[in-house]
């Protein structure tokens, strides 16, 4: 008995060395799982059915809490349908439904399934809640990886396009549906005179506004190191005017990059953006710190515009599964909506730190000033060469 515990033991470290090997050439700076759900409700009954990538199976089954031990890769694929169903909650006027997990498909079966979803194939996923009759409000979230740290203060997220079948009424595409996000339907709604069931809807401009703002403002806001670097460019303005040039040409840059990353124009690998999204970071801070008097005019723009051109591609992974199948005036609207979230996520904190460079020179003059570009960009230098160790090293 003990030399069968001990085999197993080895065959699943085993496994979990071949699963963390597999996802590790895709890892982000900013770890991010994107995926797609499909929920189809019935009288008495809500099906599920969710599209994820391999990464996020891996990342799962081998780092999650309370994810079961597992020997070999089909229990892999099995193991992931058990956690999700733990991390996905559905309730009904307040009360939790009870969900079973159907059916669980790897990539490599999937077929016409994966062929669908591009490049990245996905492993199927299908469960079913029992829904009370008489349900008048229906409430779906998750949490999907967020208890998994890829490096201290920054957790692994989920995030997934939902499409929504409600009885008699035209499906609803284009919803997010996040850990801070959650989806909640009236099931009491009449459906529209002459819609069409079978034709799937993608949700109005101003829903679709709505949604991709908000998921930009929380990209930027837990992508800690595009927080690190746009904070270094501000702590090295003199001016406001300093600070509009600079922050402008980063932001044309990243934009850029991220419209034709979203088109499919222009793509690199994450094992090339990630490590020189966290360089940037150390490059801008090393620069503030060594040479203090020389982070204005036409270098720093430079540098400004060509680390944005990669800080776009690193935002536009966490866009290229959400508008993959939005119409064209949909994704306009999704990507204008998403990169206006992202600067409205930098203000956030661009602002107040170039006020705190205002005060420190006005209250202790230059000196304080340089103090507080150069022991700040120390800091932040440290931080961003973490981000350099966890990016060589895929995130492992």
């Amino acid at each position: 008995m003990c030399i069968a515990n001990t085999c197993r033991w080895l065959r699943s470290r085993v496994v979990v060395a071949a699963a963390l090997l597999l996802p590790a050439a895709s890892t982000h700076a900013h770890p991010a799982a994107q995926g797609r759900m499909e929920l189809a409700i019935a009288e008495q009954r809500v099906e599920l059915v969710a599209r994820v990538s391999a990464e996020e199976v891996f990342t799962g089954v081998t780092l999650g809490q309370g994810a079961p031990e597992v020997a070999t890769l089909d229990e892999v694929w099995r193991a992931y349908g058990t956690y999700l169903l733990r991390h996905v909650r559905l309730t009904a006027d307040g009360e939790a439904l009870s969900g079973v997990l159907v059916s669980g498909v790897p990539p490599a079966k999937t077929g016409a399934d994966a062929a669908a979803d591009g490049p990245g194939e996905r492993a199927v996923y299908r469960f079913e809640f029992a829904l009370p009759s008489g349900a008048k409000r229906l409430r779906i979230e998750q949490d999907a990886l967020s208890e998994i740290l890829y490096a201290p203060g920054n957790p692994w997220t989920a995030s997934y396009v939902l499409r929504v079948a409600l009885p008699g009424a035209t499906p609803r595409d284009g919803l997010l549906l996040e850990s801070k996000q959650p989806q909640e339907f009236d099931l009491t709604a009449s459906p529209a005179a002459g819609a069409d069931p079978k034709a799937p809807a993608v949700i109005s401009q101003a829903d679709v506004w709505s949604e991709f703002f908000r998921h930009g403002v929380w990209h930027i806001l837990t992508g800690y190191d595009h927080l690190l670097f746009i904070t270094a460019l501000a702590l090295a303005a003199l001016t406001w005017w300093d600070l509009f040039k600079v922050v402008s040409v980063f932001t044309a840059a990243h934009t850029l990059t991220l419209v034709l990353s979203v088109l499919d124009l222009v793509r690199l690998p994450s094992r090339v953006v990630e490590p020189m999204i966290a360089l940037s970071i150390v490059f801008i801070a090393l620069h503030n710190f060594f040479l203090p008097r020389r982070t204005r005019g036409w270098a720093r723009l430079a540098a400004a515009f060509g680390f944005g051109l990669f800080h776009g591609l690193g935002f536009a992974g966490g866009l290229l599964e959400a508008m993959a199948e939005l119409p064209g005036t949909a994704l306009a609207s999704a990507l204008a909506a998403f990169s206006v979230g992202v600067e409205a996520g930098h203000q956030c904190v661009v602002l107040p730190v170039f006020a705190l460079v205002l005060l420190a020179r006005r209250f202790g003059g230059e000196p304080w000033r340089l103090g507080a570009l150069r022991w700040g960009s120390a800091l932040i230098a440290l931080a961003g060469a973490g981000y350099v160790v966890f990016a060589l090293r895929g995130g492992s």
